[in-house]
């Protein structure tokens, strides 16, 4: 079953991939993957009006395990607490990815010491790599010569975004210690200055057209 399922995802891929569709993760383990509800409308929606993108400003709720995550080339995943991935979750997330699927992990803190486990489990011989500063992500559409841009205080640790490239194309990215979807929130649910929350939707809009377009 899990082999036709991964067959039939790899072909929604090839007729899908050039859609604009993005969604959120429902992963197991009992973290709060809904997280920051506002936060990926408002990224859309800020794409749309900036960079003339077509993508839904009301995102689909996506499992791991799902033949469906191939409709979505670009997959966001948050939250504060537990993360675990199944066998089943692992294999169609690899199949995922390795098709031309994205997928966008940003920690809303307290993530970090689960999601890294299940990253592992994903790609044990690629493990994550901290993206410098001249890396195209940043510059893709709006300059970040600095690199990631820090949103939120959290422990008051440098931001830093990770990534795994397989045969050269980055196929996930991991936001530590920035906290963009806080800032892509409506602006009266953490009162963020508009300077703060114009630069983390600008990053956004960054990872987002850079997994379409690469």
């Amino acid at each position: 079953m899990i082999k036709f399922l991964v067959s039939l995802g790899v072909l929604l891929m090839c007729f899908t991939g050039i859609s604009q569709e993005i969604a959120v993760l429902q992963y197991g383990g009992s973290g709060d993957w809904y997280g920051n509800p506002t936060a990926l409308p408002n990224l859309a929606k800020f794409c749309n009006q900036e960079l003339n993108t077509t993508l839904s400003t009301s995102p689909e709720v996506v499992k791991p395990d799902s033949v469906d995550l191939f409709n979505y080339p670009f997959v966001h995943m948050t939250g504060h607490g537990n993360v675990f991935f199944t066998d089943e979750d692992v294999e169609n997330l690899q199949t995922y990815l390795l098709s031309g699927g994205f997928l966008h992990i940003d920690d809303n803190y307290g993530m970090d010491e689960y999601v890294r486990k299940e990253i592992i489990k994903l790609f044990p011989n690629n493990p994550l790599e901290e993206l410098a500063g001249n890396h195209p992500i940043f510059s893709y559409k709006y300059p970040f010569p600095d690199g990631l841009p820090k949103i939120h205080e959290h422990d008051n640790a440098r931001p830093q975004a990770f990534g795994i490239t397989i045969e050269g194309r980055l196929v996930l990215v991991y936001t530590y210690e920035s906290d963009l979807g806080d800032g892509w929130e409506n602006p009266e649910v953490h009162n963020d200055p508009q300077e703060v929350r114009i630069k983390a939707l600008r990053m956004g809009a960054n990872i987002v057209t850079y997994a379409f377009e690469n």
